[in-house]
Parts: C-alpha cells; sequence; structure tokens
C-alpha cells in the first residue's frame, strides 16, 4: 500500500514539473505570429470644416471667395490694400508745407455721418476706405498733389514695397553679414547741437523767412 502512495505521488511530481518547464518554454519563446494575422488598413482623409459652417455652406463659401479674388488682382502686393496712401516723403513734405497734419479716427463716424454731424471728408481716408487727396468723396475739396506724389503714383510706389521697417530698402540683416553703412563707418561725427535736416533743406530749398519778433514776442 505504501509503495502504491509513493508511486501516486513520484507521477504527480512529475506531471507538474512537464507542466512547469512547458509554460517556462511558452513564455521564453513564443510563437511568431503568422503574416496572415496581419490585415492592411488605409488613410481616412478629413476635410477640415470651420465652426459655423455645413459642408455645403463651407464649400458654397470657398466659391464665393475664389470667384471674389479672380476680380481682385495683384492680391500679393505689399502695402495697404483698402484705401489710397500716399508716400511717407510726400506726407513730410505736406506737413512742413502746413498742408497736412496727422490724422485720427473718428468714433461712431457712421452714426455721425446719417445724422448729419459730420462730412464724409471728414472721416480720415484710411478709415473710409478712400484716397488720401479726397477724390473718392464726390463734392469734397482735393487735395493739392506734390511733385513727389506724381513720382510715387507713376511707379515710386515699388521702391517702397519693402519688408524693411524703415520702408524702403533691404530688411533687417538678421544674420550680420551685410556690410553696413552710415556716420560711424564714414567717419562723420555729429555733435551735441547735431539737428537732423527736415525735407526742404535735403531738397535745396530755400529757407522760409519768418517774421521778427519784438520785446516779449508781441511786437
Amino acid at each position: 500500500m505504501r509503495s502504491f502512495y509513493l508511486l501516486v505521488l513520484a507521477a504527480t511530481v512529475f506531471a507538474a514539473g512537464s507542466f512547469s518547464a512547458n509554460a517556462f518554454l511558452a513564455s521564453s519563446s513564443p510563437t511568431p505570429p503568422s503574416s496572415t494575422s496581419y490585415t492592411s488598413t488605409s488613410t481616412v482623409l478629413c476635410e477640415y470644416i470651420p465652426t459655423g459652417f455645413t459642408k455645403e455652406s463651407w464649400a458654397k463659401f470657398k466659391k464665393t471667395e475664389t470667384e471674389k479674388n479672380k476680380k481682385t488682382p495683384n492680391l500679393g502686393r505689399v502695402g495697404p490694400k483698402g484705401f489710397q496712401s500716399r508716400s511717407m516723403q510726400s506726407f513730410q513734405e505736406a506737413l512742413e508745407r502746413g498742408e497736412a497734419d496727422h490724422l485720427l479716427p473718428v468714433f461712431n463716424a457712421k452714426e455721425k455721418l446719417a445724422r448729419g454731424e459730420i462730412k464724409k471728408q471728414d472721416i480720415p481716408y484710411m478709415q473710409r476706405g478712400g484716397a488720401w487727396d479726397n477724390s473718392d468723396v464726390k463734392g469734397a475739396q482735393k487735395k493739392n498733389w506734390l511733385s513727389s506724389d506724381k513720382a510715387y503714383a507713376a511707379g515710386g510706389y515699388k521702391k517702397s514695397q519693402s519688408v524693411s521697417i524703415l520702408g524702403e530698402g533691404a530688411g533687417l540683416d538678421w544674420t550680420g553679414t551685410r556690410q553696413t553703412t552710415g556716420p560711424a563707418q564714414s567717419g562723420v561725427k555729429l555733435g551735441k547741437n547735431y539737428k537732423a535736416p527736415n525735407v526742404s533743406q535735403m531738397k535745396g530749398d530755400a529757407p522760409e523767412k519768418k517774421p521778427k519778433k519784438g520785446m516779449f514776442g508781441f511786437f
């Protein structure tokens, strides 16, 4: 009887050891999956539709914008597109001659215009989307064109179509490799009382004579 129990115990230990060995081998050396276990997938492309649009309304909007752009040439030009401006040089000349002034926006312009409180030419041309000489306003007094305005309109504006912060010339020298020019390079030293010339002086015009003032500036 004792021999029978020993035989059963030995068989049980052998079976358990065989199971443990098989489990170890299975975990350390997994069977590679067959090539048929992978399935090919295709990429799904989705269209971007902005918030507030349906697919149909977005398609209609894009079609309308495309037709509108066909009627508006030179969309890639540099500079303002909503109004006709003059050059900075012309504005400075007119400012020194007393023919121009700095423009400030008019608040509630449409309401004031509807009530008759202001006229259309009283709204700055940049705000109303017009021209600096008031040529867009019927019956308004037209502003005088200077020779620099005519040169600018004749093609000089292309010179000002620049990425430079100064409006003309090359952009900033981000790499520092461009040859620089200026007073420091030419050896010119500016004194404490140096005053930059105005446009008239740079053009060589004769300075305007100012009336002499008497005592206390009244006589």
